[in-house]
């Protein structure tokens, strides 16, 4: 059995001693990947197996929308999947309530040495590191450079007022288009888009722990969404998402109904696959820059994977000797990780310092370019405890907006008295 020296194996290798045991270890993995990117894993954890004839690893896949009640429901027991992929701002609560594992010292300093700080920090709560990283990802502006050319707009907007006019110029009710989609049903969804024109223009979600949506950026943006709506530039019906992060909001800009959006990297598999050849009129761009604003930025998020803290010891040695293989230069081609090699085919950017350089010719793709462009000035969501519930409840109160159900000023308030009482009430 060919396992890392540098992890502890001692309740594997008991166990493997067993007589007529056909796996010693079964180790399981929660994701919300589609079946061709599932695929791709399990063809990885084949590979491992291979090497550590002890170890079996499936893979299970639940829809986005069930990952983390799946993870709490059945992942945080002794009889749950033993890895699971999260989302960053679900770590704090998730470390709170016991139900993911610190990592063994090795781990710990393989990642800090491999990985960005801020990436690692968004891994860790207290100072101990919970999981290893694998995607970052960032937004920014998605447009259809041959609706561009019918509408007369020669490029993407830079500002603002550029943004707005083009949306105007981009709406047909005649053809069904919207000039800008937003988002609903969906938290981050919803948010992210929100939260990048935010920061965009100067503002921030959270300070030191505190909600800051009572700012004069927030309120700019805010009313900007208002603007959006009432104009009748972005079209509610033609927003909303499934449990899949697919849906309507998707369609419409795959068939050319919606002229701009806000996305993360992640989705340029789906564009492509959706759009075929038709994928050439698509162009990204960053995040156009608010009237308080400085430069161009983005929200940007990661994901981790994590070790069940309820899992068996042997299970739990196990999950990080793979998953530190599947993260390391070995596990892959030319000299990327398996995991980048994963990530790379759906369009999403790799954290690994040695997967972006080894990547990089892959990273140069040009609708990868308005999210590298941006990257480094893009600012990490924020992790808070309650980040979820906090999360959800914008969500709501921008879909309200949506719908016409409240207006700038009264959405603004609603979200800052929510984001105070959530925040206030988890932090305790």
């Amino acid at each position: 059995m060919k396992l890392n020296r540098s992890i502890s194996c001692a309740a594997i290798a008991l166990v493997a001693m067993m007589p007529g045991t056909a796996w010693a270890v079964d180790v399981s993995f929660l994701t919300h990947w589609a079946p061709d990117t599932v695929a791709k894993l399990e063809a990885a954890a084949k590979t491992y197996s291979e090497a550590h004839p002890d170890v079996a690893i499936t893979v299970r896949a639940v829809p986005f929308g069930d990952l983390l009640t799946t993870l709490r429901t059945s992942g945080g027991g002794a009889g749950g999947a033993t890895i699971a992929g999260i989302y960053d701002a679900w770590l704090p609560d998730l470390a709170k309530d016991a139900l993911v594992a610190p990592a063994p010292e090795a781990v710990a300093k393989d990642v800090t040495a491999n990985w960005p700080a801020g990436i690692v920090s968004a891994a860790s709560q207290k100072g101990a590191l919970y999981g290893v990283p694998n995607e970052i990802d960032v937004y920014a502006l998605n447009y259809n450079k041959k609706l561009f050319q019918e509408a007369g707009i020669a490029e993407p907007p830079k500002t603002w007022d550029e943004f707005l006019a083009a949306a105007k110029a981009l709406t047909s009710k005649e053809k069904g288009q919207q000039g800008f989609g937003l988002i609903n049903s969906w938290a981050a969804g919803v948010l992210h888009p929100f939260a990048s024109l935010l920061v965009s223009n100067g503002g921030d979600l959270v300070v030191d722990g505190k909600p800051v949506l009572n700012s004069d950026q927030a309120k700019q943006t805010f009313e900007l969404y208002e603007t959006l709506i009432k104009e009748g530039y972005s079209d509610p019906a033609m927003a909303t998402a499934d449990a899949n992060t697919t849906g309507p909001f998707l369609d419409n800009f795959v068939s050319g109904k919606t002229g701009m959006i806000i996305m993360a990297n992640w989705w340029e598999s789906a564009l492509k696959a959706g759009m075929g050849d038709a994928f050439a009129d698509i162009a990204t761009a960053p995040i156009p820059v608010g009237p308080s604003g400085d430069k161009a930025r983005s929200i940007s998020y990661s994901w981790m994977t994590v070790v069940n803290a309820k899992a068996s010891p042997e299970e739990q040695a196990a999950a990080w000797d793979f998953l530190t293989w599947l993260n390391g230069p070995e596990s892959g081609p030319e000299g990327a990780s398996a995991m980048a090699d994963i990530l790379i085919s759906m369009g999403i950017l790799p954290s690994r310092n040695s997967d972006v350089t080894a990547l990089s010719g892959k990273l140069a793709d040009p609708f990868l370019a308005g999210y590298t462009a941006t990257l480094a000035d893009a600012k990490p969501f924020p992790t808070v405890l309650g980040g979820q519930e906090f999360s959800e409840a914008l969500q709501k109160t921008l879909e309200a907006m949506q719908f016409g159900q409240l207006n700038a000023a009264d959405a603004q308030a609603n979200a800052q008295a929510d984001a105070e009482e959530i925040l206030t009430r988890n932090a305790q």
